[in-house]
């Protein structure tokens, strides 16, 4: 899908309506599976960092604003989000286009590494049936990056996420491991173990903290672990009228702050602006 026909895209989502029996079509269908998802699973929002336990349908843009040990600066144009659709009860699929990294040094710029996702839903309960979700996503990612900017061979990233909501508050745990498709004793394995608690405050607020921590093994980084507090907001945008069936947006915002001795940058501001379709 090219940049025109995306923008078209969310641009139905946005836009079209739900009051004519005529516009009841494909569009409409398509759209309804969040609606139709959200009667299956507990009431939580997609962390900033972590895994996102619960199937959802939607469209991310993000920017990440980072600093390495030595001071430089490094922007990146994507952050590794993109987009993600329903098939069925059971499955989302997501796309994850190269994001351009921008240095602001002697390393060149370039685009990092294409991914795709997929998310299978284990159990699930809404309020009335326990307030909790069991996903298994897998991961591929496909070394696409110029410049050394992205990994050096592909990956598979199996991950194991749970959410439980409980009056106001959730909380979310994954933990997944990256396993390189070759040179893997150049590159190493990480194991990322994230713990999330979040906080519903008013219709449209949510805030949260996160816990990121990746464990390093082999490679050059053996043994080492970085680990990262991540406090953030969100901010919720329905129109007046809105109906389950309807597109809303989620704007977002947090900072990784580095709490253990080795980390590869520091305070990675992370803004984020996401449709729900």
């Amino acid at each position: 899908m090219n940049l025109k026909s995306l923008i078209a895209f969310l641009a139905v989502c946005l836009f079209s309506t739900n009051t004519a029996p005529a516009q009841s079509s494909a569009w409409q269908r398509f759209r309804s599976n969040n609606s139709r998802m959200a009667a299956l699973q507990p009431a939580l929002t997609a962390p900033l960092v972590a895994p996102n336990p619960r199937l959802a349908q939607y469209a991310r843009l993000s920017l990440a604003n980072q600093y390495t040990p030595s001071g430089t600066q490094t922007v990146n144009f994507g952050n590794s989000r993109g987009a993600g659709i329903i098939v069925g009860d059971r499955f989302q699929f997501e796309v994850i286009p190269p994001p351009y990294i921008q240095h602001n040094s002697k390393a060149m710029d370039g685009f990092g590494d294409l991914s795709a996702v997929m998310k299978y839903r284990i159990a699930s309960g809404n309020r009335e049936h326990g307030n909790f979700e069991v996903t298994a996503t897998l991961s591929r990612c496909f070394a696409t990056g110029s410049h050394q900017n992205g990994a050096r061979t592909g990956s598979y990233t199996p991950t194991l996420v749970t959410g439980y909501a409980f009056s106001r508050f959730a909380a979310i745990s994954a933990l997944g491991g990256t396993l390189p498709t070759g040179r893997v004793a150049q590159q190493g394995r990480t194991i990322a173990w994230n713990e999330v608690l979040q906080l519903h405050a008013t219709t449209s607020i949510w805030f949260e903290v996160e816990n990121n921590a990746t464990f390093f093994v082999g490679g050059s980084r053996d043994g080492k672990m970085q680990n990262f507090v991540t406090p953030a907001a969100f901010y919720v945008i329905r129109r007046k009228e809105w109906k389950a069936t309807h597109p809303y947006f989620v704007l977002g915002s947090g900072m990784q702050i580095a709490t253990s001795g080795f980390h590869t940058y520091n305070h990675n501001l992370i803004s984020e602006a996401r449709i729900m379709f």
